[in-house]
């Protein structure tokens, strides 16, 4: 179905509204039904040959919250927030990863593994083979970077504020969520739920460099 006006209103009323909120209401809570949305949101999002490198941790726990907080300076948004998304990838992709994915591919679209083979060298050849290798980490964070557009748009579209968030040691967030033997790393934060009311989150003009400094056509 082609966009429609009403489409292409909601979505611009949409990017325009969202902020990256510093001080949310602790009471409100995103209801079920948004947050089944938002999570949709980050596992349908798009990544390099669809491999999905990534792994969302939902930090809920007060306990959990409060050692994160010191992990990332105090921040208040960690405490504050409805859900606290740790968005993490694969430290390294193995042909296992591989193999497990496709064998999704060829489970959930029906098809034979063996009409895959050539798909999966692919991404042999790519990731763990060729030169890629040699970064894949930094390729695999950025994996989780598209999830986490994703999610923010997703929670725009739903009048849900969120913040993204790098201001976080890493490391600290690996040690306390005890990824450090495992093939998770912590890449970066989304918290999400309601600014309070009466603060000034939202009220600033949004500033943006201008098309023509922007967009370049050859």
């Amino acid at each position: 179905m082609p966009a429609t006006v009403e489409n292409r209103k909601n979505l611009s009323e949409a990017l325009n509204w969202r902020n990256a909120t510093k001080h949310f209401d602790p009471a409100r809570k995103i209801k079920d039904e948004d947050w089944a949305q938002l999570r949709d949101s980050m596992r349908l999002a798009p990544s390099s040959f669809g491999l999905q490198p990534w792994h969302f941790i939902v930090a809920q726990d007060p306990a959990l919250r409060a050692l994160l907080s010191e992990a990332s300076w105090r921040q208040p948004q960690v405490l504050e927030c409805s859900h606290l998304v740790v968005l993490t990838s694969l430290k390294n992709v193995d042909v296992t990863f591989i193999d497990r994915y496709v064998a999704s591919v060829s489970t959930q679209r029906g098809v034979a593994l063996d009409s895959l083979a050539q798909y999966r060298e692919s991404m042999v050849e790519s990731l763990i083979e060729g030169p890629r290798h040699l970064g894949i980490l930094e390729w695999s964070r950025r994996q989780a970077y598209i999830a986490m557009g994703f999610l923010l748009l997703a929670a725009a579209e739903l009048r849900i504020d969120a913040c993204p968030m790098e201001g976080l040691q890493p490391q600290a967030f690996d040690r306390i969520l005890g990824l450090e033997q495992g093939p998770w790393g912590t890449v970066a934060i989304v918290t999400l739920g309601f600014r309070q009311a009466g603060g000034t989150d939202g009220r600033a003009l949004k500033v943006r460099f201008g098309d023509a400094e922007v967009f370049e056509t050859r």
